[in-house]
């Protein structure tokens, strides 16, 4: 087993706010327990919707300044969960947020004109090779990224797979590219995954206590769209109700993004709601080691 100050986790994002929804709880968990934690934000998040109302110029269609209020933001998010190691790929803004629409089945899909300088119209080589060395310096046991879908079908999401799991695999190659450091092989990756069980009990809280608004349309008793996986799929699951004050202020701090004042998020501050304080993960690379509940309780199991 690694020894908990030698630990170190490496995560892959699309934008700033992704990581506090997807993994706040966790990489405060691992920051505390003396692990080194590392993010990498694949854009700037120029496209976002901009909440604030006294903002709104900020958006991409006004001034375009949002991209740059963002940094602040994440800076300030990483403050809350202790991570001092944040970095943008490439540079800040070097990757263009792509933007989204919705498509006919209602899920995220890429806009039919992007860009030349959006993260989707990137090369996929040249783009990976702006992680390959993070990789190589920083020698990551764990590798925390979104699946080949991006959890809900944002093209950046998509684009942010790709170039990881491409990276982690040029990474580990010993011939490639000796100029950017010796080859390092992750031993285990991870793609974040919202727990079928968990979000099923989220929905009848708020259903019982009459919100029928937060997650229109999603039945608790019925099917889930494709950003939710059934537990079977399920590898690990990070317990981090120790950590949900952190990750609730860490969203707070994205708030151009995230508005935490609605029945879902007082459901989450009252009663620890384990679409949040939980966070699962599918395991597409390495051993599982899971623990007495049947899946692994720690992202670092089983590595020596």
């Amino acid at each position: 087993m690694a020894d908990p100050q030698d630990r170190r986790l490496l995560l892959v994002h699309a934008h700033p706010d992704d990581e506090t929804i997807n993994n706040g709880a966790t990489m405060a968990r691992y920051v505390s327990e003396g692990a080194h934690v590392t993010l990498i934000t694949c854009t700037l998040g120029e496209e976002g919707e901009v909440l604030v109302p006294e903002l709104a110029h900020l958006a991409a269609d006004q001034t375009d300044q949002l991209g740059e209020h963002r940094i602040t933001e994440l800076a300030d998010a990483m403050a809350e969960l202790g991570v001092t190691d944040h970095r943008f790929l490439g540079g800040p803004g070097k990757y263009r947020d792509t933007g989204m629409i919705y498509n006919d089945e209602g899920n995220a899909d890429t806009p039919p004109d992007t860009r030349k300088d959006s993260f989707w119209q990137a090369d996929l080589t040249a783009a990976a090779n702006d992680l390959v060395p993070i990789i190589r310096e920083l020698r990551p046991q764990v590798l925390v990224t979104y699946d080949e879908y991006g959890n809900y079908g944002h093209p950046d999401h998509i684009k942010a797979h790709r170039v990881a799991m491409y990276a982690a695999a040029l990474a580990a190659a010993p011939s490639y590219r000796e100029d950017l450091g010796a080859a390092w092989d992750i031993p285990k990756i991870y793609w974040t995954a919202i727990i079928e069980s968990s979000m099923r009990a989220s929905l009848r809280e708020l259903r019982a206590a009459g919100d029928t608004t937060t997650f229109e349309g999603m039945d608790p008793e019925g099917p889930m769209p494709p950003m939710i996986t059934p537990d079977r799929f399920i590898d690990a699951i990070v317990d981090g109700s120790a950590y949900m004050d952190r990750k609730m202020n860490a969203m707070k701090a994205h708030a151009t993004q995230i508005t935490v004042d609605g029945p879902f998020f007082a459901l989450s501050n009252n009663n620890g709601s384990s679409i949040f304080g939980d966070e699962g993960y599918r395991l597409v690379k390495g051993t599982a080691a899971p623990g007495p509940k049947g899946v692994e309780d720690d992202l670092f199991a089983g590595v020596a």
